[in-house]
């Protein structure tokens, strides 16, 4: 056989049998008991969302598309329906109308996604012989019970069910089922995504989506962040951003009102950074509670060139400490505080904070904001940073690292999802409180807790946030925006803000406050913001089993008598922990020479190993509380 021949005869056999294997495969899927693919035609029905007591935020129901199919419509009939079949989809008659005559296509949509009672209404004309040639089409659709409650956490889907914004779109392969979810066997059982329940409380976010609504139209402003959180576990309870949406009608509401202004939008803070600021220089040495610095109403410096640098405070405040500072808001005493440091120390210190980058939230579009390294610096930028200028930080980042101060140092990572389960109850996964990371000492996250106790005394700038019988650590805060166009601070637009810890002996919670652009006739974080801070903190005490009363005793203005409890502590030896809350616990979790689990809430109850006995590196220690 010559070599054409052969070539000829060799395509024709590889032919041959890449026919037969695919006719081989075609008829084994053919027969297989398997070959319908159960999950293709298995009804799927999206997983519910909640909050933290199991109260429905989003579930799924079946919703219906309503679309014309034109060879069937009669045209003498219909100008006569046209008027009753647009009042039941809420559209005008002449529209509809208009509509089937200028509409090319035979068949077209009037109205997506509309509920049960709607395509009902309709149903019930056809089965009566009106309404020929309307089309009513069942889809999957989604159902917010709660309408506009904690919108821009829990999000919206789109027209094919899937996730597009918020939980439902962070944990869309959750809910609706995908590789993380077990279909069941019999493809005639519907089959359904996993739940996700989360940290939020309604009856806390309700109310303090109240407040935010009440201060946006109170102040004019562009829009107002309300954040609380659980200063013990990270959890937050209340995300509020005003203006908000209904993600049952989503697409009626501007695009600007979806934005996600907790964990997206990122700003300079103002003077409420200065808690961070100072807890930093306190931690690192460069100053103590008993250094002092002079404000003559401006902060002075010349550069080596011989240029002046000079940054303006509100007031002449004189000599002031770093109490002093927080309480009168001192620019140019945080200013002077900083110069105690060296720049990279206190570049990563506020790095310590979680200040520059992502929190890891269980959301999509967190913003990392910004914190510039050292090495771009100026020399006015040091003094400025402790200011609460030239950093970018979100309301979530501000909160967060408000739990450091809050648990003696050690900052907690925030949680927004509980817990997710499987359709029959199991859980798939768990979030449990996690710390991060130590963020200061002990010695000074109570130092800076116990001077913002004085910014809500009767000479703070917080007096307006301070609530009857709670004894309230606090700072407010006011920073000029920068105007897109002059790339210079706005001389209209600020931002006024106020952070809250409360009850101070014993924090419980966090609780911050932005207020973006108001138009009222102030813009200051003491006066605008703060009053809001005691309306929210008045809601969350009526809802929750708080404590009030054992304010403390006001010695002289600006001067408060607090008792402090020290952070517990394991030496070689283990000590009787017994009587101890929970908040003093906390930084025995930063350990990493031993393994230390806290089982439940309150006060230390019963320990293992016992009072007395020898800790040696990699003991488990079991603490119970209740």
């Amino acid at each position: 056989m010559n070599r054409r021949a052969f070539r000829y005869w060799s395509v024709i056999a590889l032919l041959g049998i890449f026919t037969l294997v695919i006719v081989i495969r075609y008829a084994s899927l053919a027969l297989s008991p398997t070959a319908t693919d159960a999950s293709a035609f298995q009804e799927v029905e999206r997983g519910p969302i909640t909050d933290r007591s199991g109260r429905y935020l989003a579930l799924d129901s079946p919703l219906y598309n309503i679309a014309v199919w034109k060879p069937e419509i009669q045209s003498d009939a219909f100008p006569a329906e046209a008027r009753r079949l647009a009042a039941i989809l809420g559209i005008e008659d002449a529209d509809l109308l208009g509509r089937l005559k200028t509409e090319k296509a035979d068949f077209f949509y009037l109205r997506k996604r509309v509920q049960p009672q709607v395509a009902r209404a309709i149903q019930e004309g056809r089965a009566t012989g009106a309404f020929s040639g309307i089309v009513v089409e069942k889809v999957a659709g989604r159902l917010y019970p709660e309408k506009r409650l904690a919108s821009h956490l829990v999000g919206f889907v789109g027209d094919a069910n899937k996730g597009l914004a918020g939980v439902e779109a962070r944990y869309d392969e959750d809910l609706s089922g995908g590789a993380k979810a077990v279909r069941p066997a019999d493809p005639r059982v519907p089959f359904r995504g996993n739940s996700v329940s989360l940290t939020i409380d309604s009856d806390i976010q309700f109310s303090l989506e109240e407040v935010a609504r009440k201060a946006i139209s109170d102040t004019g402003a562009q829009s107002v962040i309300l954040v609380a959180a659980d200063a013990r576990s990270g959890e937050i309870l209340a995300y509020v951003a005003e203006p908000d949406f209904d993600p049952n009608e989503y697409l009626m509401a501007p695009a600007e009102a979806w934005y996600d202004w907790p964990s997206v939008y990122a700003y300079e803070p103002g003077s409420v950074f200065k808690v961070f600021s100072m807890a930093s220089v306190l931690d690192l040495g460069g100053a103590d509670t008993r250094s002092t610095f002079y404000c003559d109403g401006a902060y002075h410096r010349t550069a080596p060139s011989g240029e002046p640098i000079t940054i303006k405070c509100l007031a002449v405040h004189g000599t002031v400490d770093i109490e002093h500072i927080l309480e009168y808001s001192c620019n140019a005493g945080a200013a002077y505080a900083s110069d105690t440091v060296q720049a990279l120390d206190f570049y990563e210190r506020l790095r310590g904070f979680g200040f520059g980058s992502r929190l890891g939230l269980a959301l999509a579009g967190e913003s990392p904001g910004a914190l510039r390294s050292p090495e771009t610096w100026s020399l006015r930028s040091k003094p400025t940073i402790a200011m609460g200028q030239e950093i970018l930080v979100t309301a979530l980042q501000m909160t967060t690292a408000a739990t450091a101060i809050a648990n003696g140092g050690v900052m907690l990572k925030p949680i927004i999802v509980r817990k997710v389960a499987a359709p029959d109850g199991t859980t798939v996964y768990e979030n449990a409180p996690q710390v991060v990371r130590r963020a200061v000492s002990a010695e000074t996250a109570s130092s800076i807790l116990a001077s913002m106790e004085t910014v809500s005394s009767a000479s703070g700038t917080g007096r307006r946030a301070k609530v009857k019988d709670v004894r309230m650590a606090v700072k407010t805060g006011t920073a000029q925006m920068i105007d897109p166009q002059t790339r210079r601070y706005s001389e209209k637009d600020y931002i006024a803000s106020t952070l809250a810890i409360f009850p101070a002996e014993e924090p419980r919670i966090v609780l911050y406050l932005a207020i973006v652009k108001p138009t009222g006739e102030s813009y200051y974080g003491g006066r605008i913001a703060a009053p809001v801070i005691k309306d929210a903190t008045e809601a969350i005490l009526s809802l929750t089993d708080l404590p009030r009363g054992a304010s403390p005793a006001v010695l002289h203005p600006g001067r408060i008598a607090i008792p402090r409890a020290e952070a517990a502590s394991i030496g070689d030896t283990m000590p009787d922990l017994t009587g101890t809350p929970k908040r003093l616990l906390l930084p025995l979790l930063a350990r990493k020479d031993l393994i230390v689990h806290i089982e439940g809430e309150g006060y230390v109850s019963a320990q293992r190993p016992a009072a007395g006995t020898p800790v040696p590196p990699g003991t488990e220690i079991f603490l119970e509380l209740k």
